[in-house]
């Protein structure tokens, strides 16, 4: 089963960068269907695969900051065909 997932991370702290950079390639790193825009980033892939990662990714990611939100929304599909129709 493939699904979409969009995510953000937004670490509460003034040194957040590093934090969000780091996430990023380490979710390009995966193999997986990537795709970025300035407020978020989807994740395209087999489910079990995309939520291991994420499992490995996310624990890793809290680890390294101090407080932080992550907002995650599932879509149960592969949307990263997906092109507006206007």
């Amino acid at each position: 089963m493939n699904i979409s997932v969009e995510l953000t991370l937004s670490p509460l702290q003034d040194t957040y960068e590093e934090h969000i950079i780091n996430f990023i390639k380490k979710l390009r790193a995966s193999g997986l269907t990537i795709l970025e825009n300035p407020l978020s980033t989807q994740i395209y892939g087999d489910y079990d695969k995309v939520m291991y990662v994420l499992q490995v990714e996310i624990k890793e990611a809290f680890e390294l900051i101090d407080k932080g939100l992550l907002y995650m929304k599932i879509v149960k599909s592969d949307r990263s065909e997906y092109e507006p129709h206007f």
